[in-house]
């Protein structure tokens, strides 16, 4: 019976790699179109939709790390009551929340969008070990320790009631913020575009009580949690998996070289091969085996974890089925050449500014740039990409020439040369969408 449930478990999870990306199609619509329905004066459906992304963020294993310390400090076996466990984990949740307000603000007042600083290698290469690091903790290698005076200082946070709840919550949203970058980057971009401080403050403060929601309900019901067991050590693994998956991905899309290497796209039947993987770490031990039964069930274990993490790493993008030829137009990269050519054949032009950890870019490239309608429309056109994956003075000089201060950005200029700014493009736009505000410029 036991194994026929692992064997069971492993089909259902290949099942779920294989099906649920291809669902959602390859660019990831991470922010759920929340950017473009900001773009058409909507709020209330944003505000509906950014709170569902705050939620699911903070279901994701890069927010693990404030669970413990919610149920340590803020359990309601530490508040002696539940009424208390909950107004300190409200308070704690506030904290949260204003952090997360204060980069809508700041998004708002200077016009810049979060997320460049994940084109540094040496920011990537260490979130990337800091995954490691948590991953070789789910798997039982050590227990964090805290320093015996921060340990000292979460106690005395733990006793100083309000105050120290919600500046713990402080302390919490700065830890949760490299997690947010997908679902926040159409919704940063409009709101750095728009320079409209309320809006940035109303969005990222529901944004972080949608991520609060699971954390209210450990603070105030930790009383009941369930006893630790070996359920519990399935899924730490669960999550140390995806740690590692995700430092892998982090840092296939900070270097070239692993991006051109690291992906199963050309390959048929991609999404079904990381599928076969994942399914077969899952049954080699990759979760319900233990580090601790040595050599067997540790060896068994290890390349377990092995196959379900090249799986995972492999997943994103790789086709479920035969791919067809993706028609695709041609695109110069560089602007000089691009305005030149398009000075001397009397034709609009189109500059893509994208970047490699832009998930609405990929979007872009995914949906919009193979649609037939985009390119019979884009025959007329010259078509330039910028990569801004890695800043230097010259992108920083085309960023002010045509007032980019987020990525997407789609700039039209029409055959005479002149910049429509009121038809800019910023984020994901749909093909119909995208080609009328071609066909507008001449």
């Amino acid at each position: 019976m036991k194994q026929a449930k692992l064997v069971i478990g492993a089909l259902v999870v290949g099942a779920l790699v294989a099906v649920i990306p291809e669902l959602f199609g390859p660019g990831p619509r991470a922010d759920f179109g929340v950017g473009q329905k900001l773009a058409t004066g909507a709020i209330l459906l944003p505000l509906g939709l950014i709170f569902l992304g705050g939620l699911l963020t903070a279901l994701t294993p890069c927010v693990y790390p404030l669970i413990p310390i919610t149920i340590s400090v803020f359990g309601a076996k530490q508040a002696q009551s539940r009424g208390r466990a909950i107004a300190l984990t409200l308070v704690y949740i506030l904290g949260i929340a204003l952090m997360f307000t204060t980069l809508g603000i700041a998004a708002a007042l200077t016009g810049k969008a979060f997320g460049t600083v994940l084109s540094n290698p040496w920011v990537v290469v260490g979130l990337a070990l800091l995954f490691v690091l948590f991953a070789a903790s789910m798997f039982g290698a050590f227990d964090f320790q805290l320093p015996s005076g921060l340990q000292t200082w979460l106690g005395s946070i733990g006793k100083a009631g309000f105050l120290g709840a919600f500046l713990m919550g402080l302390a919490a949203g700065v830890v949760a913020a490299p997690c947010t970058g997908p679902v926040l980057s159409g919704v940063l971009v409009h709101v750095a575009a728009t320079q409209n401080v309320p809006l940035g403050a109303a969005l990222l403060f529901t944004y972080a009580l949608g991520l609060g929601v699971p954390f209210f309900l450990i603070g105030a019901l930790s009383i009941s949690l369930p006893k630790s067991g070996g359920w519990m050590e399935s899924v730490k693994s669960v999550f140390g998996i995806a740690l590692l998956a995700l430092a892998v991905l982090y840092l296939r899309d900070a270097f070239p070289y692993l991006r051109a290497n690291l992906t199963l796209k050309p390959i048929a039947y991609g999404a079904v091969i990381a599928a076969v993987l994942v399914g077969a770490g899952v049954l080699a031990g990759a979760v319900h085996r233990t580090f601790g039964s040595w050599p067997l069930d540790g060896l068994l274990k290890g390349a377990g974890i092995l196959l379900a993490v090249i799986g995972l790493s492999l997943r994103p993008g790789a086709p479920l089925a035969q791919p067809r030829p993706v028609p695709s137009a041609d695109w110069l990269q560089s602007e000089e050449a691009a305005i030149a050519q398009a000075q001397t054949f009397k034709k609009p032009v189109l500059i893509d500014f994208f970047a490699e950890w832009c998930s609405a870019c990929k979007e872009l490239d995914h949906f919009v740039y193979t649609d037939d309608y985009f390119l019979s429309e884009a025959k007329r056109w010259v078509l330039v990409k910028i990569d801004g994956t890695e800043e230097t003075p010259a992108l920083e000089a085309l960023y002010k020439k045509y007032k980019v201060d987020g990525l997407p950005t789609v700039i039209l200029i029409d055959s005479q040369g002149k910049v429509h700014q009121g038809l800019t493009i910023k984020g994901y736009l749909p093909p119909p969408q995208f080609v009328d505000l071609m066909k507008q410029i001449q």
